[in-house]
């Protein structure tokens, strides 16, 4: 390490090569600004090559291969012989989405001017930072710098991965055979998705929720269908129950558990999943040396331009406090390097929507009923079922339904959900409405094309309003 050399100079400092920071990057690139973008390991970050984008593949791949079973009924006879899925090859279709990805990003990166540098960068005090590249030492000088380094899982220390038995999310997404059992320790939304996939693909999983409930952060009444899927999979949930210890023996995995329905268990299995939570990425980044506050659970706090408390650094995704969502990170991107560049931009929505991507699809924006009551609202509840349009019939998506969550005073829309087929699709029409401050009657006029699963809205939209078209409307529509 060579200490004390001439410092490079720029405009702003990147930390954090993933969705917010290669955004901001590029952003400030086509304002005219100097960059360095800093990532110390792929660029795209988690979501593009080891989150995401790998999970999403793998799910969807899983889904195609479950269908198989069901395609008779469709009129689709398959020669003789089990289907089977060859995980190689998959994992070779899979870096190769990731590599044209990852790709792309590096070119928009170069064609925008941005610097990037691949190391571990420590900040050294306000307004200077350095980074370590393979045995070397570089001091960058700054004028802003953006925080965008993301979060990692949380594993306590008695299931720390060994990355063969004791898996992460990454060690899940790299495996060469499907195991034959698997237990995931963690219900939430991570756990839920990729537990659903190995399922799909012949795992018999068992999922461990430490919480009454599946997808806690979840409202309960949208996560009943996937609790009803998970059990057609053949899935076990074991709901309010703790993992005491794991221990790896015999090439098994060994885990006492214990719930107070069932006292002390121990619960045996191939491989076993650790999918608990993520925590910001923000130690050891030499936050005190350049004056910006950290709570103490690790986030930085920020105003509605991703101000840090220092006024020429700024912090987006994850290690923010708010969801950790990618799309949100990109958002915060945007608005910092925009600040930075000297336009009017904030991060000024509330409306952050969320996708589950499990068997079926959740996906919202905006309240839910219990939230709207809290704030004082007065509260319209009306849904419709996927069973009753005719596209989700047509496709075999019949389970699920769209909710809407208006204002009874003033019809205004302040939620909107959907549990079922191609929910994460769907859901961009409830963000737009609310963003746009629109009505029901605002949905209802808008003339949604037959058939699709997009009717599902208007019609739902219309049972608000006393006058669906396709389900009996009710004599009065819950209130609050």
């Amino acid at each position: 390490m060579v200490v004390g050399e001439v410092a490079v100079e720029t405009d702003v400092v990147v930390i954090g090569g993933g969705p917010g920071g290669y955004a901001a990057a590029i952003r400030l690139g086509q304002l005219g600004k100097s960059v360095v973008l800093i990532e110390k390991g792929e660029l795209g970050g988690v979501c593009l090559n080891r989150g995401c984008i790998p999970s999403k593949a793998l799910i969807h791949a899983a889904g195609e291969y479950h269908k198989l079973a069901g395609l008779s009924k469709l009129g689709i006879e398959l020669p003789a012989g089990d289907a089977s899925f060859h995980m190689p090859k998959w994992q070779s279709w899979k870096e190769s989405v990731v590599s044209q990805l990852s790709q792309g990003v590096d070119q928009l990166c170069q064609a925008n001017g941005v610097t990037l540098v691949k190391g571990v960068a420590t900040f050294l005090s306000s307004d200077r930072i350095g980074v370590e590249t393979g045995g070397d030492f570089e001091t960058y000088k700054f004028r802003h710098a953006i925080i965008a380094t993301g979060s990692r899982p949380y594993i306590p220390p008695f299931l720390e991965p060994d990355h063969e038995y004791l898996l992460d999310s990454t060690d899940a997404l790299k495996l060469q055979v499907i195991p034959h059992t698997l237990a995931i320790v963690g219900g939430g939304y991570i756990g839920m998705e990729l537990g659903m996939a190995f399922a799909k693909l012949g795992s018999k999983v068992t999922v461990i929720e430490a919480a009454d409930r599946i997808l806690p952060q979840t409202a309960s009444h949208l996560t009943a269908e996937v609790l009803k899927q998970a059990r057609k999979l053949g899935m076990t949930v074991k709901s309010g129950t703790l993992v005491e210890s794991a221990n790896v023996s015999g090439g098994q995995v060994e885990l006492e558990i214990r719930s107070p329905q069932n006292g002390h268990e121990r619960l045996c299995t191939d491989k076993a999943l650790i999918t608990i939570g993520r925590v910001p990425h923000t130690a050891d980044l030499g936050l005190a040396q350049a004056n910006v506050s950290v709570s103490e659970r690790g986030y930085i706090p920020v105003d509605n331009t991703c101000r840090t408390s220092h006024p020429h650094i700024f912090a987006i995704g994850d290690v923010t406090p708010g969801p950790a969502l990618a799309h949100r990170a990109s958002k915060q991107g945007i608005v910092a390097a925009e600040v930075i560049a000297g336009l009017p931009s904030s991060v000024d929505s509330p409306y952050v929507p969320y996708v589950i991507f499990t068997e079926p699809q959740i996906a919202g924006v905006g309240m839910t009923k219990e939230e709207a009551q809290q704030q004082g609202y007065q509260v319209k509840v009306a849904s419709f079922p996927y069973r009753a349009n005719g596209k989700a019939l047509a496709i075999d998506a019949k389970e699920g339904f769209a909710e809407v969550i208006v204002d009874e005073k003033s019809h205004l829309l302040l939620g909107m959900h959907v549990v079922g087929g191609d929910a994460s699709n769907l859901i961009a029409e409830g963000t737009l409405a609310l963003e746009m401050a629109a009505r029901v009657e605002d949905v209802v006029l808008t003339m949604h094309p037959h058939p699709t699963l997009s009717e599902v809205w208007v019609e739902a939209a219309e049972a608000a309003l006393g006058h669906a078209i396709h389900i009996v409307n009710k004599p009065k529509v819950a209130t609050s």
